[in-house]
């Protein structure tokens, strides 16, 4: 990495005394209050009044009947996405998935956790490619996908750095093919979408939905998830599987794979903290994606974008595309990379490296699915079909490929919501004289 504290672009640019970071955990003091609680009533497993509360608590804000208390966001979309498959496909047998001989069709640019509970069950990921407007799966090109592999029947969406996706338009298409949804909200707590004239939470969306509580989210437990739903029947069922399936008898009894999943009485209580400021947080998010979007608006940079009419985001990340023609040479290996500078231009990688060596972290948008080593082999299907094999070296064209675009020319900006207001400007400021 460069160090940009000599550049002469930068002359006069302080140092932050503290990093700013990408999006870190905001304590208020209420955690240590049910974590104490936790610890002095000795309620310190798996069951406790904390996880109660904060199922009863995020079922009520989410707009669902149900939720149930995981160790992380991760677990909520593995049983999500085995309890939609056993409804699809039936019981598997131990040694076998549910998703065995399937295939599944996934969003492309999105965190690994969203799709690996497809491998985990035995399953084939299809990556649908993303759309411009919200970053998000495109309806279009997952209407391609279930002409190519008209058999699937499951969906698994994310909603990208807190944006929900276009989820009318995948609702529609996925009950024309009869195809169940697993919503994964992790990224998106608090966001709203517009659905048949009504809002609703992100969250609340699927046929089967996940959140997470990660370090990193808009509130945090330091782990944690939940699986939501309207169905007492999966409620049950995922509970079960969440506490190794034991059986009601007086001695460990297991009629079908079960899995250490329940969520800690004492991550719970941080939780249970957090969730009275979780529209604070939200609020501080969105005021931090517009001061960029205002400070940022002379440069050829544009935010991540999201559908107004259809969507209130949580802004938990807030992201820049850098315009095509504004691109300078970059380039990235598996591990590294490579990029020049050139006037009156930037790149990604040279801007992240900027704001780095001032201490502020930032972050590349994340690596698309079907670029991923593990994942190269599986199909790709963009709204010109099939995403694989479409370069040729007689015709020219090389075919859309939105999702490896954004990546290429997009970057997470620093998101913390107790970053500063100067430390803000001062993160604009060092982007601006990357483009000088």
């Amino acid at each position: 990495m460069n160090d940009f504290r000599t550049d002469p672009r930068f002359k006069g640019i302080e140092p932050f005394e503290k990093k700013v970071w990408l999006s870190s955990p905001t304590m208020h003091g209420d955690e240590q209050k049910w974590v104490d609680d936790a610890i002095q009533t000795n309620w310190v497993s798996t069951v406790g009044a904390n996880i109660n509360e904060v199922e009863r608590l995020m079922a009520e804000y989410v707009g669902v009947k149900y939720a149930v208390g995981l160790s992380c966001g991760t677990a909520a979309l593995h049983l999500a996405t085995k309890r939609a498959a056993e409804k699809l496909y039936g019981q598997a047998k131990p040694n076998a998935g549910t998703l065995a001989g399937k295939k599944v069709f996934c969003s492309d640019v999105t965190f690994d956790a969203s799709i690996n509970p497809v491998a985990y069950e035995d399953g084939e990921a299809v990556f649908i490619d993303t759309e411009t407007d919200t970053w998000n799966m495109s309806p279009e090109a997952l209407e391609e996908a279930f002409m190519l592999y008209p058999d699937v029947k499951l969906v698994v969406i994310a909603h990208l750095y807190g944006t929900p996706g276009k989820m009318e338009e995948i609702r529609q298409i996925c009950d024309k093919h009869g195809a169940l949804i697993v919503e994964d909200a992790a990224e998106s707590l608090g966001a709203k979408y517009k659905l048949g004239g009504r809002w609703v939470e992100t969250g609340s969306l699927g046929d089967y939905n996940a959140i997470s509580f990660n370090g990193n989210k808009i509130i945090t437990g330091s782990a944690g998830g939940l699986f939501l739903t309207d169905s007492k029947e999966d409620a049950d069922k995922v509970r079960k599987w969440s506490t190794q399936s034991r059986e009601a008898a007086p001695w460990y009894q297991h009629e079908e794979i079960g899995y250490n999943y329940r969520m800690s009485n004492i991550v719970a209580g941080v939780i249970r903290g957090q969730i009275p400021y979780l529209d604070e947080h939200i609020a501080q998010k969105r005021a931090i994606y517009e001061r960029y979007r205002e400070g940022l608006k002379d440069l050829p940079v544009r935010m991540n974008p999201y559908d107004a009419e259809k969507s209130e985001p949580n802004f938990w990340l807030s992201c820049c595309i850098i315009d095509e023609e504004a691109m300078a040479p970059m380039v990235r290996g598996e591990n590294d990379y490579l990029y020049t500078s050139e006037s009156g231009k930037s790149s990604p990688q040279e801007i992240l490296d900027a704001i780095a060596s001032f201490g502020a972290e930032g972050r590349p948008i994340w690596k698309p699915m079907h670029m991923q080593p593990i994942y190269r082999t599986h199909p790709f299907v963009t709204v010109e079909g099939n995403g694989r094999g479409r370069t040729n070296a007689y015709i020219k064209g090389s075919g859309v490929d939105v999702g490896a675009d954004i990546f290429r020319r997009g970057l997470c900006l620093p998101s913390d919501n107790k970053m500063t207001e100067e430390q803000q400007d001062r993160v604009i400021e060092i982007i601006h004289r990357c483009f000088r």
